[in-house]
Order: C-alpha cells, then sequence, then structure tokens
C-alpha cells in the first residue's frame, strides 16, 4: 500500500491539537518532501528518518518519490516529535508493518540517526489533551523518558519504548504490549523544603508568611540586605497544603512544557524564582522555537513566584504582571498565533526599602536622598502595588540580638493550621479566599455594622482603592479561619491593615 495514515499531535500552547501524518510513496525522481507548515526542526526530519530506518535495519526507499503531509495543513508543526510517525508511515507505506496495528494509536518521538528514541516536550500535555488515550480507549507510544511522564496521568494507556525497532517489533506483534508499559510513580524523592525553624525574630512576617499561605494571598517583603527576606520567600512553599491529583496534573503539564518537569517533584509545589533581569518574554511567556512558551508565571501555576529585588525587574514585565495577578490566567497574542496558559501563583516579591538598603536600619546609615528614595519606589506603580494583599516590612537584626534569639517555630505546626485554613475554605466556598469575588465576596466576607463602619472610616484616612477594600476583607476573612472563628470581626480588620502599611497608602 503506497499510502500510510499515523495518528500524531502538536503543541499549541497548553493544547495538543491531533496531526494526521500521511505518507505517500510514488514513482518518479527519488525526493523526500515534508508538507504541512513544518519548521526547520520538522523539516530536518527527513535526515534523521533516513538514517534511523538504516542504522535499524530496516527498508527506506531511496528509489521513491516521498511526500509526508502533516495534515491539518494551516497548524504551525514543531519539534522532532513527529519524526516516529514519519518513520512508522514509510515502513506501513512499504508494507513491512501492517497499516491496520496502527489504528488506535498515536505517536511522537524523536529519533537519533541510530534510531534511539529521545524525549520530547510536552508528553504530559498531550495525554491530559487527548481525552481518547484517557479514558483508555487508544495507546500513546512515546520515548521511554516522555512515557514515565506521561503515565502520570493515563498509566494504562502510555507505552514507552526505546528504540524505533522495539515500536516495530511490538506492532508487528513481536512485542508484548506490558513489556513497553511504564511505571506512573515518581522515582527518587524531591529534597525537603527548608523549615521555618531556621528564621529566627521576625514575628510579623512570619505571621504575614502564614496567612499568605493560609488564602493564598500575594506578599510583598520591604526590608534591608541581611533581613531575612529570601529565607522567608524559600520557606512559604513548604507551609502550602498538598497539591491535589487535579492540580498535581496542571502543574507537571506546564512544567512539561518547558522540558522542567522531574518525575520525583511530582505533587510538589513549584517555587520559580527568575532573576531580575529577566525580559517580560521570560516573565509572562512569548515567542520561542515552534510557537508561543509559558513564562514564568506559568510555570509557577499553583506554586510561588518568588521575585526578589522587585524594583529592578524591567517595568515592561512588572506592569504584564497586572492581568495575572487578577485573572491568574495568560493569554498571548503574537502575530497569527494565539494561546492561554493558566497562571494561578503566588507571588512573594523582596525588595529594598531604599537604593542602599539601608533606609530604617538603626545600625547603618542610609546615603539615599528623599529625591532617590521617591524615584526608586516609583518603579512599582500603583496598580501593580494595589493588587499585592501583604505589604510587610521586615526589620534589619542586630548580630547581638540575632544570636540570642531562639529558633522559630517549627514549619510543621505552622503548615497543620494552614492546611486546617484551607480545608475550611474548600467546604465553605470551593477556593482560596484570595479569590473570592463578586457573589462570593459579599457572602463570605460579611462583616458587622459597627466593623463595617470602622473599617470604612479607616480605609478613607488611607486613602485606599475599592481594590484595596476588598483585598482587606479576604486577608480578614483568611486571619479569622486560622482563628477558627466564624465572623470577621474589627481585630481581624485591623490586623490585616496593619499587614498592608508598607511602601504607604493600602
Amino acid at each position: 500500500m503506497p499510502l500510510a495514515v499515523v495518528a500524531s499531535r502538536a503543541l499549541q500552547g497548553l493544547q495538543a491539537p491531533p496531526v494526521q501524518v500521511e505518507v505517500h510513496l510514488s514513482g518518479g525522481l527519488p525526493s523526500f518532501c515534508i508538507v504541512g507548515l513544518p519548521d526547520t526542526e520538522v523539516r530536518e526530519a527527513r535526515e534523521r528518518v533516513r538514517s534511523a530506518l538504516l542504522n535499524s535495519s530496516l527498508p527506506f526507499p531511496s528509489a521513491r518519490r516521498i511526500v509526508v503531509n502533516l495534515a491539518p495543513a494551516d497548524l504551525p508543526k514543531e519539534s522532532g516529535r513527529f519524526d516516529l510517525p514519519i518513520a512508522l508511515g514509510l515502513l506501513a507505506a512499504q508494507g513491512v508493518i501492517d497499516p491496520a496495528a496502527l489504528r488506535g494509536h498515536e505517536f511522537a518521538g524523536e529519533l537519533s540517526l541510530s534510531g534511539d528514541l529521545r524525549p520530547v516536550h510536552g508528553a504530559l500535555a498531550m495525554t491530559c489533551a487527548s481525552h481518547a488515550v484517557r479514558e483508555s480507549q487508544e495507546r500513546l507510544v512515546l520515548p521511554l523518558a516522555s512515557a514515565r511522564e506521561a503515565a502520570l496521568a493515563a498509566p494504562a494507556a502510555v507505552l514507552g519504548a526505546g528504540h524505533l525497532s522495539d515500536v516495530v517489533a511490538y506492532l508487528a506483534g513481536q512485542l508484548d504490549p506490558a513489556e513497553l508499559r511504564v511505571s506512573a510513580q515518581p522515582c527518587g524523592a524531591a529534597e525537603p523544603f527548608a523549615d521555618l525553624a531556621d528564621l529566627r525574630g521576625q514575628a510579623q512576617a512570619r505571621r504575614a508568611l502564614e496567612i499568605a499561605a493560609a488564602g493564598e494571598h500575594h506578599l510583598l517583603l520591604v526590608g534591608p540586605p541581611g533581613s531575612g527576606k529570601s529565607m522567608l520567600a524559600q520557606r512559604l512553599p513548604g507551609l502550602l497544603p498538598p497539591l491535589s491529583h487535579e492540580q498535581a496534573l496542571q502543574s507537571a503539564a506546564m512544567l512539561s512544557l518547558s522540558g522542567s518537569f522531574r518525575a520525583e517533584a511530582w505533587g510538589r509545589r513549584s517555587l520559580r524564582s527568575p532573576h531580575h533581569g529577566c525580559s517580560a518574554a521570560a516573565l509572562l511567556g512569548g515567542l520561542g522555537p515552534g510557537g508561543l512558551r509559558p513564562g514564568e508565571v506559568s510555570l509557577a501555576h499553583h506554586g510561588v513566584l518568588f521575585l526578589d529585588e522587585l524594583p529592578e525587574f524591567d517595568r515592561r514585565a512588572l506592569e504584564g504582571l497586572r492581568e495575572p495577578l487578577e485573572s491568574r490566567r495568560v493569554h498571548l497574542a503574537r502575530a497569527a498565533q494565539r494561546a492561554e496558559f493558566p497562571a494561578s501563583f503566588l507571588l512573594v516579591a523582596a525588595m529594598n526599602p531604599c537604593p542602599c538598603g539601608q533606609l530604617g536600619n538603626p545600625a547603618r546609615e542610609c546615603h539615599c536622598s528623599p529625591a532617590q528614595v521617591t524615584r526608586y519606589r516609583a518603579r512599582l506603580s500603583g496598580p501593580l502595588l494595589d493588587r499585592i494583599d501583604l505589604r510587610v516590612e521586615v526589620a534589619a537584626l542586630a548580630p547581638d540580638a540575632l544570636l540570642e534569639l531562639p529558633r522559630g517555630e517549627p514549619s510543621e505546626p505552622v503548615a497543620a493550621r494552614v492546611r486546617e485554613a484551607a480545608r475550611v475554605q474548600r467546604e465553605r466556598q470551593g477556593l482560596p479566599n484570595a479569590a473570592l469575588d463578586g457573589a462570593a465576596l459579599e457572602q463570605h466576607c460579611r462583616v458587622r455594622a459597627d466593623a463595617r463602619a470602622w473599617l470604612g472610616s479607616a480605609l478613607t484616612r488611607m486613602g485606599s482603592s475599592a481594590r484595596a477594600t476588598h483585598r482587606v476583607l479576604r486577608v480578614a476573612r483568611s486571619i479569622a479561619d486560622l482563628a477558627g472563628a466564624e465572623a470577621i470581626t474589627r481585630e481581624h480588620l485591623a490586623e490585616a491593615l496593619q499587614l498592608r502599611r508598607a511602601l504607604g497608602p493600602a
């Protein structure tokens, strides 16, 4: 049969649209043509496939005219993921394998010149996007490393192979499917998160960290160098509640797109800490090789995004954070390409109070003029600061006082209180307090009349916006949940206001 069709999938953002790899052999001048909007990596598959077939002792139709069509033709195709389906299509078109054996399967994998299968990015995203694979109605054949990743979503339907000849033997019925099945269990153990007990003093900052974890509130830490801002941020993921299976899949799928997923990190909150020199595209996502790629805000999905030296980031990158902080999604549009990535992350940012970092430090003198301090802080716009629920000053501790302080409370009891508060939120409203909006905010953040009047007066004096009012209510709701209180009291509101005082108006 001179024509064979093999099922595969492309990647378009987090989506994995199906692709039909059609291989046709005919007479005429020998040639090998790939059509269907392929990029450079896909066009180079001609040489990889030819060498892989010959080095695997499999026939290559060098005397025939070969046309490979990747349908649909208007969908951009990228990476080496189509090497394996093209090679199988050539073998099926020559009659080496039965074309009927290809039905009910999807294939993806890059070939080395020796025929070894190399992993591809986005294997978990491909599995999650294929309803037939997740329901075990079809099998997905991938390189071994990619199959171990994809098996986390569909263990019964994913097969892994190390070499092209293994796939051919399986399709020829010479290899049992059980021999290609891979374990969905993560291998190895990830390093534990740092313990909060290592941090001495900083009672208010520790309290803010607990509240941020309980309600998934964004947090800004302001303090001089060496005051413990980075230590606090690095310990936040260890306080967050465990991920559900679906959340773990979503987080792993985003990391899979960038090739940074590790099996031992399965079910673990990610901590992303990009350098302040990163571009807006690196932070938010942008056009890369093969199409639109997620940025750090999406790679931190269901995890923590730590931005140290916040004012040093590019202004366009910081302003681009405003929409994801509010909507928890990123919409990218570049020329004719569109993609949407989830970005439900917890932002922890850190900054110095002034350019030299010593403003307010009793042990060192600040050499910055008022104008320099104003310009430094003006790098952060009001609308961006307005979206950060908690803004806390982290004071510098004198070395002698630091040595005298006892170790802080360990992470485990703090995490237990956070888990209980998160459980209350799930049972009450089904989402974290930081995501409350509209009618849900009115329903679950009710305040007594006397406390409401006091809050309105306080916010007016502080020059707060309507958005800040809602954020104070959400934080107060988290404080009440940590205290086991059903109603929000004036004490809860006062603490929520106090935790928004750094850098001026709330």
